[in-house]
């Protein structure tokens, strides 16, 4: 993956007591992703604006509403969560990702 013309926001966005990281990448037309890792934990997250999550490295489970029960994402994999929403994510191990706001 490689991104060019970019403008990197070099403050990092840090949750869950450092245990989740991101950098910010705008793009020339205004769109924009983060870059971040997960180290082990359980998550809950929001969203204001439908997103699409790339699992870069390891792996994670994952919950939306509309899923009756925690869902694999594996590393060269992708899902989608809508806006004005929430997900949760368990990781056993690490996962490194790329998440895409439409």
């Amino acid at each position: 993956m490689e991104f060019k013309n970019v403008k990197v926001i070099k403050k990092a966005n840090v949750y869950f007591d450092g245990r989740v990281d991101s950098r910010t990448i705008i793009f020339e037309d205004g769109s924009r992703k983060t870059l971040g890792f997960m180290q082990k934990g359980e998550y809950e997250f929001g969203t204001a604006a439908p997103e699409v999550m790339e699992v870069l490295g390891g792996e994670m489970l994952i919950k939306r509403a509309q899923d009756f029960g925690f869902i694999k994402i594996k590393e060269g994999e992708s899902f989608s969560v809508e806006g004005d929403s929430s997900f949760k994510v368990v990781v056993n191990d690490y996962a490194d990702y790329c998440c895409s706001y439409k």
